[in-house]
């Protein structure tokens, strides 16, 4: 099974995450599949790649909670910006 989840890539007080594509049995920092986005909290900047996303979740991947939680966010956001 595939996960979409997020990958830490920062460093002590300064995280700074990639959202990937994962075998669910690998652990966190693992060899990825694909990288469907980045997130850096302190600056508050997101950045995903919703095509890839879409697909990926077409062919049974499968979200994580916390990353649930940030897609719905981002797209909100998105759809309230546009109006």
């Amino acid at each position: 099974m595939l996960k979409i989840r997020l990958k830490l890539l920062g460093h002590k007080k300064s995280p700074f995450y990639s959202l990937i594509l994962i075998n669910a049995k690998k652990r966190r920092n693992g060899k990825s599949i694909q990288n469907l986005g980045n997130l850096d909290r302190l600056k508050k900047k997101i950045n995903l790649d919703i095509f890839l996303i879409k697909k990926n979740i077409q062919n049974g991947a499968q979200f994580t909670l916390p990353v649930k939680k940030l897609i719905i966010n981002q797209l909100l956001f998105e759809k309230i910006n546009q109006i």
